[in-house]
C-alpha cells in the first residue's frame, strides 16, 4: 500500500518501484488522500479555463489513467486539498485535509489497512518529503494507520484488525541521487537542470538515511507514463524529462528508501520492500 497526498504523488514517488512489483504479481494498492482540487497547473498547454472549472474531475481522471498504467489499484479517502499556502502564516482553507483531527484523518486509512491487509506500507517522511501540509498530514496518519490497525482496542469501528509489518519513507529525491545525475549529464557536457536543486541541500542534511534501494530501472519508462498521464501536473517538456532515461537507468537504477518501523527481523540495506516478510508471510502482498 502506497498512501500518498494527491493525484500524481504516486507517479513521481516510487511509481517503478510498485510498477516492477505488480508485474510480479503482487497487489498493490494506491491510497490517494485528497482530490487534489486546489492543485496550480503547471503544464502550460493545461492552463484553460475548462480545465480550472473541473480541476477535480480532471485530476481524478488522470489519476485513473496513472494507475492503469502502473497496473495497480487505487482508492481516494474522499478530503479535500489543502493547496499549498503562499506564506507560512497564511491559514489553511476551512474542512481540508490539513486541518483535520489525527484521529478523523486516520480512520478512513486504517480501514483501508485492515480492508486491503497490506504487508508493507509506503508514505512520506515526517516533513512530507517537502513541507507541503498535506504531504505532512499524510505522513502522520500513515504512522497513525500503521501503529493502530493491528490493535482491536482502536478505531473499534473501522475493521477487522490487520497488523502491517513494514512502513518505508520516500527517499528517490536526495541529494546523492541528483549529484550523480549532474556529474553524468556534465560529463557528457550536457546541460544539467540540477546544479540549483543541490545547491539548496548544502546547509540541509538529510534526515533519514536510506536503507533500501530497489532495482526498477526497467520500469522507468513505466513511471514516465504514468507522469504524462497527470497532463495538469507534469509538463512533457520540463524538469522531470531533462535527463535522459538511458542516463538514469545507467547511473541511478533504483528508487530509494528508508526503513521506518519493522515488524520482522531484516538486514540493511536491502534490496526488496519484502525483505523479512517472505518468511512469514509467503504470499504477502504489497
Amino acid at each position: 500500500m502506497a498512501v500518498h497526498a494527491h493525484p500524481d504523488d504516486e507517479s513521481s514517488k516510487g511509481a517503478a518501484t510498485m510498477a516492477r512489483y505488480a508485474s510480479e504479481g503482487v497487489d498493490v494498492l494506491v491510497v490517494t488522500c485528497t482530490g487534489g482540487e486546489r492543485g496550480s497547473i503547471l503544464n502550460p498547454k493545461m492552463d484553460r479555463p475548462d480545465i480550472l472549472e473541473n480541476m477535480g474531475e480532471v485530476r481524478r481522471l488522470e489519476m485513473d489513467r496513472a494507475r492503469e498504467i502502473l497496473g495497480v489499484r487505487q482508492r481516494f479517502l474522499g478530503f479535500v486539498d489543502s493547496g499549498l499556502p503562499e506564506d507560512e502564516n497564511e491559514a489553511l482553507p476551512e474542512g481540508c485535509f490539513a486541518v483535520q483531527s489525527l484521529p478523523d484523518a486516520s480512520a478512513p486509512l486504517v480501514a483501508a489497512v485492515r480492508e486491503f491487509r497490506p504487508h508493507v506500507i509506503l508514505t512520506y517522511d515526517d516533513n512530507g518529503g517537502y513541507p507541503h501540509p498535506d504531504h505532512i498530514m499524510t505522513n502522520r496518519v500513515s504512522v497513525e494507520a500503521f501503529e493502530a490497525a493491528g490493535d482491536p482496542d482502536r478505531y473499534p469501528d473501522a475493521g477487522e484488525p490487520w497488523t502491517p509489518l513494514k512502513l518505508y519513507y520516500h527517499m528517490s529525491f536526495s541529494k546523492e541521487r541528483f549529484e550523480a545525475l549532474h556529474e553524468a549529464m556534465t560529463a557528457r557536457e550536457m546541460g544539467s537542470p540540477y546544479g540549483d536543486w543541490i545547491a539548496r541541500w548544502e546547509d540541509r542534511p538529510e534526515k533519514w538515511d536510506v536503507t533500501t534501494r530497489v532495482p526498477c530501472a526497467d520500469f522507468f519508462e513505466t513511471r514516465d507514463r504514468a507522469l504524462l498521464a497527470h497532463a495538469t501536473q507534469v509538463d512533457p517538456d520540463g524538469f522531470w524529462f531533462v535527463c535522459p532515461r538511458e542516463i538514469q537507468m545507467e547511473v541511478w537504477p533504483t528508487e530509494d528508501f528508508h526503513l521506518a518501523r519493522s515488524l520482522v527481523d531484516t538486514t540493511v540495506p536491502e534490496d526488496d520492500l519484502f525483505a523479512g516478510v517472505h518468511a512469514e508471510a509467503p504470499t504477502a502482498c504489497s
